[in-house]
């Protein structure tokens, strides 16, 4: 546009496209069409060529009296002359001459022409020129300013569309700063400043990142950073239902709670006709029992039985975790226990409601009301003192008042209105898990939600099982379990971990992948727990590095200051300032290395029958332990002890501990032979017991000495020997105990003791005695000492060996 109207006003102005066409032609061009110019007006006024016109003006003067231009005379032509005293560059003479008339020539070209243009144009015209002029040169600006924007556009849809098209780049689970700026694509230097900006701490090239720091690092490099989609696919439990439709009544899930042998089994074994803790090991609880009653008035109730003993902390909880309401059973005679306490303090963290159910009240002479000021001392505030716990006092042994525990435990679900979902699929939670003989993997679920039916399957921690039968607590067979009903499910691949999730999948191939996702997430977490004691290594090691590195160069200073006679004192040596930076990491560390490598270790494989048991034992055995031994379970294992396990204790140094699992005479025979030793135990605490002995036995015993004998050497005398030589003999008296000739003895000066080894002479007068009683005086001599003085004491000692204990 800004084109065609420049195009249309050259067409309008001729002249305007003359003077633009002569600001573009060539100098000599423009210079020869202003020579023509001058030599046409030098004719017309009769001036020829060579003679100079005046014009009315005075010609500069000379010496000569010849004027500069006219150098004719007479028709001869005569030079001026040159002054040969001062120097002439004639290149500088003829270039200024030459741009003298250069200039004459266009100042009288532009004199005429604007002589010319003022005679031919008039005012009004001129005017319209400049106009013209001025519009020509704004629409020139303006096609320069529409120019530079339409650039500047194109610039920035540049940059945007290299923003737009992100990198993808796809990085693993860990890896190495050099190695990320490979992945990525750019220097290390990059990364590293990248890495600066995101206050990500060690720069080092040979730090190990993780998938999201390295994710990060790759987005602030605008990239698009990819992990794995795959490992993003689980399954998760289903939000609440807001449709109250789709809800139904279940029964409520109880779990009777207490100190050990408090009669919680025997409690339940009366609510269900049967007897269990007849039958028991050691009569008391080992395992979570889950089972099903029904009451008279046709409402079940869903019971879970946790161990009491301290060694099943992690059972305890877990049965809070899953439960509705909690009986706490405690017994008349003794009242409020430790794991009463922890029961306690297991409902309060769950916030789940309590029932308080006093057992043993048949008993005679017991006080219940003792143990209801007791219970309120642990913030269990019952009915009768104004609270809002209820209390019930029972019997299991004769059923006293068990239909009111039952009554009361109905009425307290019909408050909390229990409800679940029937109709989706079933969630769960594992209560426990075995092997058994013709069934094989074998896991007790109790169902939250849904239905769980024969030919499902369903995925539990990091195993899945297609669901081949279901039994009950009686041992029927089930083909579908509802909310709230605890059935063993038989098709496990393998044996889930008691506490995991149960959830459904849709099919086998889902499962599969979301099973190898948890494996793969669990081995990732894994590697990241080494990859920071990896990263917390190098830094030590680098903080001790530049520690020394510090040190090394304040102790050159300090003897470069001490050889000129700077500084008076010799600087302290460099070994003991780096043997110092040593020992000060090492204890901020928390342990010295060489006391965690002289740490002894009671090596152990554990097997038992059921996850949950074996989860208490090793967490029992991971806390027998002191400064100076510990038990490493070396692996742990649902089912019977096998040939595998004998060659991994043996291989280790280490032993089988079997918990309500037995060995065969095939087993035990190979263990003889490999020189394993197997222990079977059904108790816990004998298992503990024993286990501690083991320890004690390993630990190195604790010697001390004990003084026996104390003697006052009063005078030192000087006797002959043989070859007419003398020795110092002491002269003591007994003050306390007995000197013995055999044993060892010391010397006590000024409360420090100066020698210790034996005697080589007991004698009184001149008899040699083995035993020096409290009173006697005798005479001493020692073996390889004869410093000694009056006013020393002498010290019968003996070394005691005790056996420690943990």
């Amino acid at each position: 546009m800004l084109s065609n109207k420049l195009m249309l006003l050259l067409r309008a102005r001729p002249s305007l496209n003359n003077s633009i066409q002569r600001q573009w032609m060539s100098r000599p061009m423009y210079f020869q069409t202003a020579s023509r110019q001058l030599q046409k007006e030098s004719h017309s006024r009769g001036h020829g060529l060579g003679k100079p016109s005046l014009r009315g003006t005075e010609s500069k003067q000379v010496k000569g009296g010849m004027s500069k231009t006219d150098w004719t005379l007479s028709g001869r032509k005569v030079a001026p002359r040159r002054d040969w005293s001062r120097p002439n560059d004639m290149s500088k003479r003829h270039g200024d001459e030459s741009s003298t008339k250069t200039m004459g020539r266009n100042d009288n070209h532009s004199h005429m022409t604007s002589k010319r243009g003022s005679s031919n144009e008039t005012m009004a015209q001129r005017k319209e020129r400049k106009r013209q002029e001025e519009e020509l040169q704004a629409l020139v600006k303006e096609e320069e300013k529409e120019r530079r924007l339409i650039e500047a556009r194109k610039t920035k849809e540049k940059t945007e569309r290299q923003q737009h098209q992100v990198k993808d780049v796809y990085i693993p689970e860990i890896i190495n700063v050099a190695n990320l700026s490979r992945v990525l694509g750019v220097r290390n230097e990059q990364v590293i400043r990248t890495m600066e900006e995101l206050e990500m701490g060690s720069t080092l090239h040979d730090r190990m990142l993780n998938a999201d720091e390295s994710s990060l690092i790759a987005m602030q490099l605008n990239m698009n950073p990819i992990v794995d989609s795959k490992q993003s696919i689980d399954l998760y439990p289903r939000s609440k239902s807001i449709d109250p439709s789709l809800l139904i009544d279940r029964p409520p899930i109880v779990t009777i709670m207490g100190h050990v042998d408090h009669g919680k089994t025997t409690l339940l074994d009366t609510l269900r006709k049967t007897s269990v803790a007849a039958g028991e090991a050691g009569g008391i609880t080992q395992h979570i029992g889950a089972f099903s009653v029904k009451l008279p008035s046709n409402k079940a109730i869903t019971f879970l039985d946790t161990p009491g003993h301290a060694a099943f902390s992690s059972m305890r909880q877990r049965g809070a975790q899953v439960t509705d309401v909690i009986v706490l059973v405690v017994a008349a005679d003794d009242g409020v226990m430790p794991q009463t306490q922890e029961a306690i303090e297991h409902a309060h963290a769950a916030k789940v409601p309590l029932i308080v159910a006093i057992n043993k009240c048949d008993k005679p002479g017991v006080d219940t009301m003792r143990v209801k000021q007791e219970l309120s001392r642990y913030n269990v505030h019952l009915e009768e003192i104004g609270g809002d716990v209820p209390c019930v006092e029972v019997s299991g042994l004769t059923g006293k008042n068990l239909d009111q525990l039952e009554e009361t435990i109905v009425t307290l679900s019909e408050v909390l209105e229990l409800k679940a979902e029937q109709v989706n699929d079933a969630e769960g939670v594992i209560i426990e898990s075995q092997i058994e003989k013709g069934r094989g993997n074998v896991a007790t679920v109790l169902v939250r939600q849904g239905t769980l039916k024969v030919g499902s399957v369903i995925v539990a921690g990091q195993t899945w099982c297609k669901v081949r039968s279901m039994v009950d607590h009686q041992g029927k067979t089930v083909k579908a379990a509802t909310p709230s009903m605890p059935v063993k499910v038989i098709g496990w691949k393998d044996i889930p971990q008691a506490g995991d999730e149960m959830l459904t999948a849709k099919d086998e191939s889902l499962a599969k992948t979301v099973v190898e996702n948890r494996v793969a997430r669990n081995e990732r977490e894994q590697q990241l727990r080494d990859l920071q004691v990896i990263n917390d290594k190098r830094r030590k090691q680098r903080t001790q590095l530049e520690q020394e590195r510090m040190a090394e160069k304040a102790y050159k200073k300090e003897m470069y200051m001490y050889q000129k006679g700077l500084c008076e004192t010799i600087p302290e040596s460099l070994g003991k300032r780096l043997s110092a930076i040593q020992t000060t990491l090492k204890e901020e560390a928390g342990e010295m290395a060489e006391e965690e490598n002289e740490k002894l270790e009671f090596r152990a494989v554990v097997k038992g029958d059921v996850s949950g048991t074996v989860e208490a034992v090793v967490d029992c055995l991971g806390g027998l332990q002191n400064k100076q031994i510990k038990v490493k379970v070396v692996q742990s294992g649902v089912g019977n002890i096998s040939e595998s396990d004998l060659q991994l204790a043996a291989a280790c140094n280490g032993q089988v501990i079997g918990f309500n699992v037995k060995a065969d005479k095939k087993i035990l025979a190979e263990a003889s032979k490999l020189g394993v030793s197997v222990k079977s135990y059904s108790v816990i605490y004998k298992l503990l017991e024993e286990v501690k002995d083991k320890l004690s036995d390993m630990l190195p015993a604790i010697v001390s000495t004990q003084v026996i004998g104390e003697a006052a050497l009063l005078q030192v005398f000087e006797i002959n020997t043989k070859g007419r030589e003398t020795r110092p003999v002491a002269g003591c008296r007994v003050t306390n105990g007995a000197i013995q000739k055999n044993g060892r003895v010391r010397v006590v000066r000024n409360k420090e003791t100066i020698w210790e080894g034996e005697l080589s002479a007991l004698r009184q007068v001149k008899k040699d005695i083995s035993e020096a009683k409290k009173g006697l005086e005798c005479g001493m001599s020692f073996e390889g000492f004869n410093d000694f003085q009056p006013g020393d004491i002498i010290q019968s000692i003996k070394t005691v060996e005790t056996k420690q204990k943990l």
